[in-house]
Order: C-alpha cells, then sequence, then structure tokens
C-alpha cells in the first residue's frame, strides 16, 4: 500500500486491504487511523492482524484504551484513544512505553494524540463513500 485513495465496498475488502498492507509493515510502525463512527477503523485493524497472521479475536478497545495481539509476525497495539481528552491522558495510558516494542501500533482516534505521533506514522483516514456501503481510505505516510 503506498500513498494515496483506496476504495472498498464491504467491511471483508476493508480487511483484505489492511491484510495485505500488513505484509510490508515492520517493527515499531505507527498506524494513525481516523474517520467517523462506524467507518471501518477496527475493521483496518482486523485486517492488519489477519496479515500479521494473529489468529485471535480482534475488537475494539473501546472501554479498555488498548488491546494487545500476540503470536503474529508482529505483536499489535491497537488503541482506541476516544473517551481520552488528550496529550495528556494519552500519556497517562502509558502511550510512549509501547513506543520500541517491535511492534505495530494501530491507533484509532489518531487525533487524541497527534503530538505524541512519531515521524514515520502512517496515516489512514476512513471515510463514508456516497453509496453508504462503500469507503474510501486516504492513505498517507506510506511511501
Amino acid at each position: 500500500m503506498t500513498d494515496g485513495l483506496y476504495f472498498t465496498y464491504s467491511e471483508r475488502e476493508t480487511e483484505l486491504l489492511a491484510a495485505d498492507f500488513a505484509g510490508v509493515l515492520t517493527p515499531d510502525t505507527v498506524i494513525a487511523l481516523s474517520g467517523e463512527l462506524g467507518a471501518g477503523k477496527t475493521a483496518f485493524v482486523r485486517g492488519l492482524a489477519i496479515g500479521l497472521a494473529y489468529g485471535g479475536t480482534v475488537s475494539s478497545p473501546t472501554f479498555t484504551i488498548v488491546n494487545e495481539y500476540h503470536g503474529g509476525r508482529l505483536p499489535i497495539f491497537h488503541f482506541d484513544l476516544y473517551r481520552l481528552s488528550g496529550t495528556y491522558e494519552v500519556c497517562d495510558i502509558g502511550w510512549d512505553d509501547y513506543l520500541g516494542r517491535g511492534g505495530v501500533i494501530a491507533a484509532e482516534w489518531s487525533d487524541r494524540a497527534a503530538d505524541l505521533l512519531p515521524e514515520g506514522t502512517i496515516y489512514v483516514d476512513i471515510g463514508f463513500g456516497k453509496f453508504g456501503t462503500n469507503r474510501v481510505l486516504r492513505v498517507s505516510g506510506a511511501n
């Protein structure tokens, strides 16, 4: 996956796109996900897990803030920052402890941590297409 626009027409297609993308991920990659509620951020992370050969369940960490998925090619640290009010609270949950742990950080609602995202972060904004069921994914920083 390189910078640009991608279109998917089902949740499964979003997962497959992310699974393909996962093949080129390296340790300490940070993926900043943004988009409205229900746009497909968690589906994208499920796809990353599939592509990294993680065999377990992937669900939104809305109430736990972070889920860790181990057992694949790289661990995934899946953050949902929706309930946090800004940089201070993101730091308070141990954000810095996850950087440099050799995994992939996938952060939903990444705007809550905008000041903390390292150089080299890959940005994925997922929006609704004009038909409602399709999605438009805008990727930057992946080149």
